[in-house]
């Protein structure tokens, strides 16, 4: 069966995201950490999203250390994620646990497009 958008809302997939994955997965190409606690998201088809990551930082959290600005302002791309090391120190490479990250399909998805050159 070919996986256009009739496949993934057979499989019960939210209608927006079936549509997202009907048209395939777009790579994040660049990011942008904004004062306001969102990130900028350019990706390769010309659309370009805002992402809040404000309602994920709170308290005994995982992101609880985004708080700080300056940790904020640190962010990057790896494996078509948006991610963030807890300790710039330390390797996120070899110590899997210093870092956190947003899956770049669900910025997509769930962000708000600011720009669409589709």
């Amino acid at each position: 069966m070919k996986k256009d958008l009739k496949y993934y809302l057979n499989k019960n997939y939210p209608p927006e995201v079936a549509e997202y994955f009907a048209t395939g997965s777009k790579k994040v190409i660049s990011v942008t950490a904004n004062n306001d606690y969102t990130v900028t998201i350019t990706y390769n088809n010309g659309v370009k999203k805002l992402y809040n990551v404000k309602p994920l930082i709170q308290p005994n959290t995982v992101f609880e250390f985004l708080s700080d600005m300056n940790n904020f302002k640190r962010v990057y791309i790896i494996d078509n994620s948006i991610a963030w090391d807890v300790d710039p120190t330390i390797d996120s490479e070899k110590v899997w646990n210093n870092r956190v990250d947003l899956c770049g399909d669900s910025c997509y998805i769930y962000g708000l497009t600011i720009r669409s050159d589709k």
